[in-house]
């Protein structure tokens, strides 16, 4: 961003401008034109906050979580976040049933890790689409339901999510939730193994191999074709 567009967010943000302060914010949180200053991100995120930016207020639990440009303060992370979540932001909403989940910063609570996670998902979050299909398959939060899970999985896989597209082959491969097939399966691995890094990764192509040993040669040959022709279908909203 060129020096003129800069001076003129800041003059806009110290005029009070809610969305300049946030874009200031980020510039700073980014490097973006200025020196990287998490402090100064701090500031600026948090003027913007006090407005009702729901989008500063995430960035700002952000900052709390990982103890950037301030003391890492889960409990600060989770106030911000509730605050956009309330405003229905579905990145924050996501993050909200991430923490009741694990338990940080609030008491954890897997029943309503799930409800910010649904309230995330039905607005196709494709990360909260994948948490609640594992709350579904591990029984956290709600009655366990493999069929369930498989159909959140499905949603967050068919936009492209990694860890979504190899609880799918999973779930294919066990046959949980699905009829159990090795084509479905060895497709999702593919996928999952292509969108994956280090040892993630390396899990997927194992999983993959491991299919393709129980797999006569035709349908291996499908599911490479099914792999190479999917594309991603989008928001994913159920």
């Amino acid at each position: 961003m060129s020096e003129e567009s800069f001076e003129s967010v800041r003059l806009r943000a110290e005029q009070g401008d809610a969305e300049a302060q946030y874009n200031l914010g980020a510039m700073y949180d980014n490097g973006q034109g200025v020196p990287l200053d998490d402090k100064e991100a701090v500031r600026w995120y948090r003027l913007a906050a006090d407005q009702g930016d729901a989008d500063a207020q995430y960035n700002l639990g952000l900052m709390y979580e990982y103890g950037l440009g301030v003391p890492l303060d889960y409990e600060k992370a989770v106030r911000w976040w509730r605050l956009a979540a309330d405003q229905g932001d579905a990145v924050a909403q996501n993050a909200l049933g991430y923490m009741y989940r694990n338990g940080l910063g609030v008491r954890k609570n897997d029943k309503e890790a799930v409800r910010w996670y649904r309230l995330a998902a039905d607005q196709g979050d494709a990360v909260a689409q994948n948490a609640l299909g594992y709350m579904y398959r591990n029984g956290r939060g709600v009655r366990k339901n493999d069929k369930e899970a498989v159909r959140w999985w499905r949603l967050a896989a068919d936009q492209g999510d990694a860890d979504a597209q190899f609880d799918l082959g999973l779930s294919y491969d066990n046959g949980e939730g699905v009829p159990q097939d090795y084509i479905q399966a060895h497709m999702w691995y593919n996928l999952s193994a292509s969108n994956r890094t280090g040892d993630e990764r390396d899990i997927a192509v194992s999983n993959h191999d491991r299919v393709a040993e129980k797999m006569p040669p035709e349908d291996i040959s499908e599911a490479q074709r099914l792999a190479s022709e999917w594309k991603p279908k989008g928001s994913g909203n159920p």
